[in-house]
């Protein structure tokens, strides 16, 4: 088997992140990993849980960053500092189940470059108890739709940070978004060097504790205008 960095970026995020470490642990089991928390300074003492618990395990540790520059600053600094063979990133909320990380290793193990956690594919699944979450799923779904028919590839979720991906391939790539523009660039970037990707099913879970930090009136327009020009940039020119 493969070893996996395990890669989590967080802020304010202290109610999950101990849950969350517990859970990989057990899942990832004799599978040789490492946990890599990115934490952008949280004032509620996230980096603190974490520290905590590095002293009592040396597979776990916190890496802070100075200043929030969005998720995808985060998951870079994060791949960066990945030790191991593979790179696995999952979000610290507890919205993706930690045992279906074995379904994205498995495929990586099988030969696969990039594996994806796909929401929006047959057997995958949207928690959305409230009119809220009912509409950020519609806008995931919608917009994951619009990114297939732009992009053209046979991919159904672009957009979630639960995803597993060869650490030499993602030193080949050399991404350079910092917002959530860099899961789709990875994608692409991927796909166009020539490199193999597979998705998988996956359940997407309601938080239960803290608050969502993505606000969809500021991220979408930025993704959109990223999604134009990736479109232009590999459709149209090809390069």
């Amino acid at each position: 088997m493969l070893s996996v960095s395990v890669v989590i970026p967080t802020y304010n995020e202290r109610e999950n992140i101990g849950v969350l470490i517990g859970e990989l642990q057990d899942a990832l089991g004799a599978r040789e990993h490492e946990i890599l928390v990115v934490d952008d300074r949280s004032p509620d003492g996230t980096g603190a849980v974490v520290e905590a618990l590095a002293k009592n395990d040396p597979r776990v540790a916190l890496a802070s960053k100075d200043k929030r520059e969005g998720i995808g600053a985060a998951l870079r600094h994060g791949y960066n500092l990945g030790r191991k063979d593979v790179l696995l990133s999952i979000d610290a909320d507890l919205s993706f189940k930690t045992s279906e990380a074995l379904k994205l290793l498995e495929l990586i193990d099988s030969g696969c470059d990039l594996a994806l956690g796909c929401r929006h594919k047959s057997g995958g699944s949207y928690e959305a108890p409230t009119f809220k979450v009912k509409a950020k799923f519609f806008v995931s779904r919608l917009g994951n739709r619009i990114i297939r028919g732009l992009v053209g590839l046979d991919l159904h979720d672009y957009s979630a940070n639960f995803r597993a991906i060869r650490r030499g391939v993602w030193h080949a790539i050399r991404t350079e978004q910092n917002t959530n523009s860099l899961l789709l660039e990875m994608i692409l970037k991927v796909h166009y060097g020539g490199f193999k990707i597979e998705e998988t099913p996956v359940a997407f879970i309601d938080r239960v504790r803290g608050q969502s930090k993505l606000n969809l009136f500021i991220e979408a327009p930025k993704f959109l205008v990223d999604l134009l020009r990736y479109t232009f940039r590999y459709r149209v020119l090809g390069a």
